[in-house]
C-alpha cells in the first residue's frame, strides 16, 4: 500500500526533524546543555553517600570532548535520516525490492539515534555516572522516551513492504 510507504517516510521525517532541532538547540543554546553534560560528569548531584563517585571525570576537556561527540551523533543522526526519508521517496512507486533497498540510510539513521540515546544518555549518563540519582541533571527518562521513538519508528521502517497494488 502506498499510504504504509508514506507513512514510512514521513515517521522518518519526523526522526530527522525531531534530531535536527536537538543538535541545533545544543549548537546555538551550548551553554546550557554544556552544563548539564559537566554536571553528569562530574557526580556533583548524585546521593552524597553514594559508593560511585570515583567515576566521576573533573576534566573540562572530557567534558567538551564528550558534549562534542554528542553533538556530532545527533547531527549524524539527522543527515542520515533525512537522507534515507529522500531515498525512500524517491523510491515511493518502484517495486518492492527497491523500495526495501532504498531504506538503509534511515536504518543507519534510526539505529543511530537510538544508540546515541540510549547508550549515551541512559547507559553511560544513567547508570555509569548515576544521573539517575540526580534531581537536578536526571536526564534518564527523557532519553528512555526518545529511544524508545527511535526504535519504534526502526522497527516499522525494517518491516518489508510488500508490492504496490493496481
Amino acid at each position: 500500500m502506498l499510504v504504509l510507504r508514506l507513512a514510512k517516510v514521513a515517521c522518518v521525517a519526523a526522526m530527522a526533524f525531531y534530531a535536527t532541532l536537538v543538535a541545533f538547540g545544543n549548537v546555538t543554546d551550548y551553554g546550557t546543555n554544556f552544563a548539564f553534560v559537566e554536571h553528569v560528569f562530574r557526580m556533583d548531584t548524585i546521593f552524597p553517600d553514594a559508593t560511585i563517585r570515583y567515576r566521576a571525570i573533573d576534566v573540562p576537556w572530557v567534558w567538551t570532548a564528550g558534549y562534542a561527540a554528542i553533538i556530532a551523533l545527533e547531527g549524524l543522526t539527522a543527515v542520515l535520516c533525512w537522507i534515507g526519508a529522500g531515498w525512500m521517496l524517491r523510491r515511493l512507486r518502484d517495486s518492492a525490492a527497491l523500495f526495501n533497498r532504498s531504506k538503509g540510510w534511515a536504518i543507519g539513521g534510526l539505529a543511530c539515534g537510538f544508540l546515541l540515546w540510549q547508550v549515551a544518555f541512559v547507559s553511560v549518563g544513567g547508570e555509569w555516572f548515576g544521573m539517575w540519582q540526580s534531581q537536578t541533571w536526571n536526564g534518564v527518562a527523557s532519553a528512555a522516551r526518545i529511544f524508545m521513538m527511535f526504535i519504534a519508528v526502526l522497527i516499522f521502517v525494517s518491516l518489508p513492504d510488500g508490492e504496490l497494488e493496481g
